[in-house]
């Protein structure tokens, strides 16, 4: 019986050790093979052509051009190709910035050999692999106002005040002195058009605001 053909992974990591690990686990795995490795989005994109990658995993912290503005590029030449980041990161701004840029999932450098291999499956089934922790952000992301007034830290401050905490320990679990606190929830309270902490907490959670 003939072998189904191996799916065809680009692997973009500028960390030597970093890459020769993800190589060795995919070049393991029945259904799929590495047909290059590159230190930087210059040269996976250069030898686009020639290595025809259907899936490139991309590191997004790179010398030169990073691996939201190589990804971007990569989309626009080979629509078809599917990118999955890996990165230290789990920042929700470089998450979005990566979705926006095409990417299809999104793993962490620290995901283990079955972790690795299970993303590369989900992306052939038509999936969008991420770590629960960044699947979590993207939720959390979409159920938050994208109109909201207040800044991201006087969200955190009013979350926490929703969650009955005080000042004191407002300020020890955002590192910050009692008194910026209170200048917060002032500015909180002036944005929101309220005189009162329950005040402050019906309007956020009628407007989706924490």
């Amino acid at each position: 019986m003939a072998l189904p053909f191996k799916k065809r992974v680009m692997i973009v990591e500028d960390d030597q050790e970093i890459r020769n690990s993800f190589n060795l686990i995919v070049n393991s795995s029945q259904k799929f093979m590495v047909v290059n490795a590159y230190g930087s989005c210059e040269d996976a994109i250069d030898n686009l052509n020639r290595d025809k990658p259907e899936i490139v995993l991309m590191d997004i912290e790179l010398p030169g051009m990073n691996g939201i503005q190589g990804s971007k590029i990569i989309k626009d030449k080979s629509p078809h190709t599917d990118i999955v980041m890996v990165t230290v990161y789990e920042d929700s701004e470089l998450v979005f910035e990566a979705l926006k840029a095409g990417a299809s999932g999104y793993i962490t450098k620290s995901a283990n050999y079955m972790e690795l291999l299970s993303a590369l499956e989900e992306i052939v089934k038509g999936g969008a692999p991420m770590s629960s922790r960044i699947a979590r952000m993207v939720i959390d992301n979409f159920h938050v106002n994208p109109n909201s007034p207040l800044t991201k830290r006087e969200t955190e401050i009013l979350q926490l005040i929703s969650e009955g905490k005080t000042y004191t320990q407002i300020s020890e679990e955002l590192f910050i002195s009692k008194e910026t606190a209170k200048t917060h929830i002032k500015n909180i309270y002036s944005k929101l058009q309220v005189n009162s902490k329950s005040e402050a907490i019906a309007k956020a959670n009628l407007e989706k605001l924490i």
